[in-house]
Formats: structure tokens, sequence, C-alpha cells
């Protein structure tokens, strides 16, 4: 399992070839790139628990680790870094306020064993089932509904210092305009630290405290992360977990994309893996739920580095998740992550979760949805208006939230309306009467 063959000299890359998963640079580029590994994650990976509350080191910790079980589960075969999954920070936004951390952690919890579960199926089974359950319009309004749920968030940041907002929301824009490859696919990050330094110009100009730097100083250069355990014996934990189910979708989506990706980069056979690598990704987002840290998933920052260099060599990932894992050690690099101001935050989420709901509708647009269709159309429209308002529904102590109803909400409509569908195309073979066109214009079959 740990034996790279060497790539040629070593050193370079042929034009046209790639650096297999079983192969390797020399070690000191092996090294640099999956420095350049860490960079690419750190940007998302770090902003996740920044945005939800939960301890920077320890996400970052179970980042790392997340990321060599993936390599051993997947028999170092599929080069992949789990990083936080952007998808959780709407239902761990809503736990945290409506139960607690703990019933949060459960959720991330129940979000793993599930995903661990649809791997072993997958593993068995196939994908099939996966496609005939979430077609590409279930999937796309379930992607799209959970980054724009998040909006009233980002707003409730923005508005707290509107000046730090929009610097850092313009150059997360134009370093995503302007730039290409590598850079264009870290522009959040860089907005980040270009909001950042405006913050302290704009603070040291002022004189108002926008940051306070006081945590940085206090916190040590070394030190274990903090640890908090996933809780459910609170009554409301099972209303939680019901709100990351939704979740799970996302994920699936996530894993099979990554691995179709590598396998049309390098070897069609790695698609082979792709049970492997849900279940590897279940099993380090219910480790990280049980401790404290965020979910985790296959991150495209680093799918793009592999794309740029051309070396998709699983060494420079044991490189990444080792570094990933010292990194976390150092409870002073938490602190200075915490210091983000709101303003920032809210400039970067503004972008940061449109583009998650942008993402649902490429679904959509990539596999040619036919939105003259009413199914189609009601599939899409109901779940998302619920999920931008906010829809919730309570009964006693259990309350259903807005990711989870239109969640429901799409996969009813869709599997129902069809069946009703072919039921009255059925009648309308036997005389039974078929209307004309929907609402929009189609035939609603």
């Amino acid at each position: 399992m740990f034996r790279w063959k060497l790539h040629g000299n070593g050193r370079t890359v042929a034009p046209g070839a790639v650096v297999a998963p079983g192969e390797r640079l020399n070690w000191g580029a092996t090294i640099a790139i999956g420095l350049q590994h860490v960079i690419a994650m750190f940007g998302a990976t770090f902003l996740v628990p920044v945005l939800t509350g939960f301890p920077v080191s320890t996400t970052l910790l179970f980042s790392g680790v997340g990321t060599l079980l993936f390599l051993l589960v997947t028999r170092n075969r599929l080069p992949s870094y789990l990083g936080s999954s952007f998808a959780f920070i709407a239902p761990i936004t809503a736990a945290t306020t409506m139960a607690g951390t703990g019933s949060a952690l459960a959720g991330i919890v129940a979000v793993g064993i599930l995903l661990t579960a649809i791997g072993f199926i997958v593993q068995f089974a196939g994908l099939g089932w996966v496609d005939r359950v979430m077609p590409p319009v279930v999937a796309g309004a379930i992607v799209a509904l959970i980054g724009f749920n998040l909006a009233p968030v980002a707003w409730s940041n923005f508005q707290l210092q509107p000046l730090p907002g929009t610097i850092t929301l313009v150059a997360v824009i134009l370093f995503s305009v302007l730039f290409r490859g590598f850079l264009g696919r870290i522009s959040i990050f860089l907005g980040v630290i270009v909001g950042y330094v405006a913050t302290v110009i704009i603070q040291a100009v002022s004189g108002e405290t926008l940051i306070d730097f006081g945590a940085v100083e206090a916190a040590p250069w070394v030190g274990l992360p903090t640890f908090e355990f996933a809780d459910f014996t609170t009554p409301a934990t099972w209303s939680v977990i019901a709100m990351f189910l939704p979740v799970v979708l996302v994920l699936v989506a996530e894993n099979v994309g990554h691995v179709r990706g590598v396998a049309a980069m390098t070897d069609a056979t790695a698609n082979r893996s792709t049970g492997r690598a849900l279940i590897a990704d279940g099993v380090a987002t219910t480790l990280a739920g049980t401790f404290g840290g965020s979910g985790t998933t296959t991150y495209g920052e680093n799918i793009g580095v592999m794309a740029a260099t051309r070396v998709y060599s699983t060494a420079v990932y044991w490189v990444a998740g080792l570094t990933a894992i010292v990194l976390s050690l150092s409870p002073k690099v938490g602190a200075v992550f915490n210091t983000i101001p709101p303003g920032v935050l809210g400039g970067v989420t503004t972008a940061l979760y449109g583009l998650i709901g942008i993402i649902g509708i490429k679904i959509w647009v990539d596999n040619r949805v036919d939105f003259s269709r009413p199914v189609n159309q009601y599939t899409g429209a109901v779940s998302l208006v619920m999920a931008i308002a906010g829809f919730t529904m309570q009964f006693g102590q259990f309350q259903l939230g807005a990711i989870v109803l239109g969640s429901v909400a799409a996969l009813v409509i869709y599997h129902l309306g069809n069946a009703i569908a072919r039921a009255r195309k059925t009648g309308a073979d036997d005389g039974g009467p078929i209307p004309a066109v929907g609402p929009l214009g189609g035939d609603p079959a």
C-alpha cells in the first residue's frame, strides 16, 4: 500500500502525462505539492468552524485524520483531501440555536453513519438506485436549497460591518474573475485575507475596535485541540437529526463526482472505489462529529490542484493530512482565525452561500432538466421557497426545519407527481382525459 513507483526522473511531469495515484515524484517535490494542497483546502476548511462556532483546531485535526482514513479505506488508490463540508453549515447553525452544540454534533454523526451505510450498499449493488431515488431535478433542488437557506445568516453578519463586508465580497469576485487555475480556486481564501487586512487598516484609522487580538496573544503555540462530544440524550436531538439527513445526498453527489473526475484523468478503474470513498467519508464524518469536529467531504479545491499540477499521487495527500494534524496542535493558529470580524464573514458568505445554491442549479443545467414539465417546475419551486423563507413545522418538541421540509417536498413532489402522471396517461389510453398544458406550458407528463 505504501510503495509508490517513481515517476520518470522524479522531478518533472512530461507533457500530456500524469503522475498516477500509485506513483510519486521525488520526496522534495512530493512534500512541496502536499503543502500546496494544505493551502488549497485551508480557506474552506477553517471557514466552516468559524461560521458555525466550532473549534478551528478540532476541525482541522479531524480533517487531517479523515484524509488519512480515506487513503487507508480506499487502499491508497484514490487521491483526495477530506475538508469541512459547507453542506453542514445550515443545519449546524439551526441546530446549535435550537438544541445546543452537542445535538448538532449528533446530527453530524447520524449523517456519517448513514453515508457509511450507503457506501456499503454502493460497493455491492452499484449507484443505479441512487440515481432513481435522487434524479438530477431533485438533487439540484436539494443542493440549491441548502445554500439559499443560509442567505439571512450572511446578511446578519454583513450589516454589522458593511464596509469590510463590501471590500471582502468585491475581492472574492475579482480574484475569481481575474485569476485562473490555482489562484482562482482559492479566491475565497484570498478574499478573506484582503478583507481582514482592510479591517485592520480601518481599525487603525478610525480607532474603533473591530478585531481583538488579546485571545491570540494569550493562546499557546502548542496544545491539544478542544474536544466536545455528540449528545444523543437531549429530546430535541432527534429533531436535529432529521434536519441533517438531507446533507447525505450532497455528500453522495460530491464523492461520486470526485471519483469520476479522478477516473477521467487517471484510470477508469478508479470508479470501482466509489463505494469505498463513500464509506471512508462516512467514517471520517462520524469520527469528527463524535468528538467536536465538522463533517467532511472530498474537496474540489484539491481536485483543482491535481488538474493544475497533473500529480494525482496519493503520497502528496499523506503529506497534506499529516501537515493538517500538526497545524491543529497549535491553539494560536485557531485563535487567529477566530478573530476574523463579522463583516468579513458576511462578505465572503454572501458569495459562498450563493455559490452553493448555484451548484444545485448547475446540476439542472448539466443534466438538461426539462422545466417545461410541471412536475419539475414544482419540485424546484416549492422546495426553494420553503428553504429561502425558513419554513418550519412543530410537533411538540419535534421540529422540522426548512432544509428537511424542502428536501422532503422535492422528493415527494417529484416521485408522486410522476406516479400520478403515469397513471393519468394510462387512463388517457383508456379514454381518460389529460390536460394539454401545465402552468408554464408543456405536457404535465
